[in-house]
């Protein structure tokens, strides 16, 4: 399994058809993590500032159409699709809880909804 990070906003942006985030068109590929704890890294560095509910896909490697290559950043290696992510490939939806602190860290993931 494959995990994304996403805000809510964009993943409901347009239900009807495949996930297809801005770094598709810009870089070639949906960034993805490898596990929770680097997706919770992923949300603490890249989405701490942003508003409302942030979610972590859960993609089954097997059901999407796309090439999904590991490639190195940092010295860890992470899963890129190369192509949209068809929504069926998405098998669960997590929420990233943050610190009722009010910095945002995210802690850890919950089943969403």
């Amino acid at each position: 399994m494959l995990l994304h990070v996403v805000p809510l906003t964009d993943w409901s942006a347009a239900p009807d058809g495949p996930y297809a985030p801005s770094s598709l068109a810009a870089e070639g590929f949906v960034h993805c993590s490898p596990d929770e704890a680097a997706a919770l890294l992923i949300a603490d560095v890249h989405y701490r500032d942003v508003a409302g509910p942030l979610l972590v896909l859960v993609i089954d490697e097997a059901r999407l159409a796309g090439e999904v290559r590991w490639e190195g950043s940092g010295g860890t290696l992470f899963p890129h699709v190369y192509g949209p992510v068809e929504r069926e490939a998405v098998t669960s939806v997590l929420e990233v809880l943050r610190d009722g602190d009010g910095d945002g860290r995210a802690r850890e993931l919950s089943r969403w909804g």
